[in-house]
């Protein structure tokens, strides 16, 4: 690894950039919050646990469903820094969608050090591949508008930097997505505490960087983050707004930024049909 800090950063900063638990000390009553509310959905919805979407005990997805036939689809892959954190802990982002009309999948995938972000983005590839096989048959059809928080929102954006072609599609398999507090450059992850974990080297963060790759459609993608995050997340999401100009959802002008929100509770927005995220999200499904 070099040790060129990006940005002109020192180490100090980035630490303070990117530890969104000591950034947010309240971080574990949000989290404990995601959980209530996830049991209660999981209660209520009674969701198809641990569908298997590839051959790795890890690539497997929770499949909720609304009482009459699905119009589309959310597929949403779950935060904690590509190393911690579970499917289970977002389904509170279900319940919203679902009373709308739309199935939900929420994605789980091998976490880091057990295995690599590469591979993440390979395993939620897959896991569209498999809506798009199995989905319709599943009550889950087309259309598909993928979403994801922190780690989450990196890999839904990796999805647009992906030749659907050379995986079999006639066409990219989703008319839409949303990062929410995505992380877009990963440059200065080589020097936060983190990477013991992720392992990356400049080379392989630049090349899983999506903000450093082109688009291979012009699909909208929602970028929003909450207003009181750190500067390090606030800018990622300009990084990815600027990096893509011709997915900026249609009368969007700037990202979207959630006044009163951390990294933490922006999360939870998805909780609340009527908030600007969730209906921002649900915008993104072709009428």
């Amino acid at each position: 690894m070099t040790t060129g800090l990006p940005h002109a950063m020192t180490k100090e900063e980035i630490e303070r950039g990117y530890n969104n638990r000591a950034a947010f000390p309240d971080h574990q009553r949000w989290l404990d919050e995601w959980v209530a509310r996830s049991g209660r959905a999981k209660e209520a919805l009674r969701p198809e646990i641990d569908v298997a979407y590839g051959t790795g005990a890890n690539e497997t997805l929770d499949l909720y469903l609304p009482a009459q036939r699905a119009r589309g689809t959310l597929l949403y892959i779950h935060g904690g820094w590509w190393r911690s954190l579970d499917k289970s802990d977002y389904a509170f982002v279900a319940p919203a969608f679902v009373e709308a009309g739309f199935a939900v999948a929420l994605v789980n995938y091998t976490l880091c050090p057990h295995d690599t972000i590469a591979n993440a983005v390979e395993q939620c590839r897959g896991a569209l591949l498999w809506l798009v096989r199995e989905g319709p048959a599943r009550g889950a059809p087309a259309p598909i508008v993928i979403g994801g928080h922190s780690a989450g929102g990196h890999l839904t954006a990796m999805m647009y930097a992906t030749d659907w072609r050379a995986r079999g599609l006639a066409a990219v398999p989703f008319a839409g997505g949303a990062s929410l507090s995505g992380v877009h450059e990963l440059a200065p992850l080589v020097h936060f505490s983190h990477n013991v974990d992720f392992r990356l080297d400049d080379a392989e963060a630049r090349r899983m960087s999506p903000a450093a790759a082109s688009p291979t459609t012009e699909a909208p993608l929602l970028l929003a983050v909450g207003a009181d995050e750190t500067s390090e997340f606030l800018r990622q999401t300009d990084v990815m707004w600027d990096a893509w100009p011709h997915n900026h959802p249609r009368g969007m002008a700037a990202p979207l930024h959630i006044a009163g929100r951390h990294h933490y509770s922006v999360a939870l927005d998805y909780a609340d049909p009527q908030s600007a995220l969730t209906r921002a999200t649900l915008a993104l499904f072709p009428h």
